[in-house]
């Protein structure tokens, strides 16, 4: 194996087992992680809570009022910054699609940033997205988003979910 893959290797490794120590399941409560700081558990909060409201309670207007700060930096290449640009676009998107669901799988928090990994369906029989979604928060709002979206397959090589684990 060549030196720079190695060691390349090895960083994602590293990183790996580092953020799985903060990953955990949903709870009612997902904020309770003893391994959080008070301010990490706070943007935890803030994260899923706008979350819950914008994509399961259809309330994405809402959601950006309370949670989104005046400055909003968009990083999904389709998307203009700004919380009217990602409400205007929900708004139509919930009317259109009324049995859409968000299921946040995973939580991680590293400092400001709030990672969600998510199963987002249209209806109950949509196989759906697996989602990883990641906010940063700045003086309890948040102010940036990044998303990584991927098709759920009908079947995996390795038998395993995008979900489970």
């Amino acid at each position: 194996m060549k030196p720079f893959l190695f060691a390349a290797l090895a960083a994602l490794a590293l990183s790996a087992a580092s953020v799985s120590a903060t990953a955990q399941a949903p709870s009612s409560s997902p904020t309770s992680s003893a391994s959080r700081t008070s301010t990490e558990a706070e943007n935890a909060r803030i994260v899923t809570t706008f979350y819950d409201l914008a994509f399961n309670q259809h309330q994405p207007t809402e959601a950006a009022r309370l949670y989104i700060g005046d400055r909003y930096i968009q990083h999904n290449p389709a998307v203009p910054n700004g919380a009217a640009a990602f409400y205007g676009y929900f708004e139509g998107f919930f009317r259109d699609n009324p049995q859409s669901r968000a299921t946040i799988h995973r939580v991680i928090v590293d400092g400001d940033l709030v990672a969600l990994h998510v199963h987002s369906q249209e209806t109950p029989d949509d196989p759906g997205r697996a989602i990883v979604d990641i906010f940063r928060v700045e003086n309890g709002k948040i102010v940036e988003h990044f998303d990584v979206i991927q098709t759920v397959p009908a079947t995996t090589a390795n038998g395993n979910t995008m979900f489970s684990g």
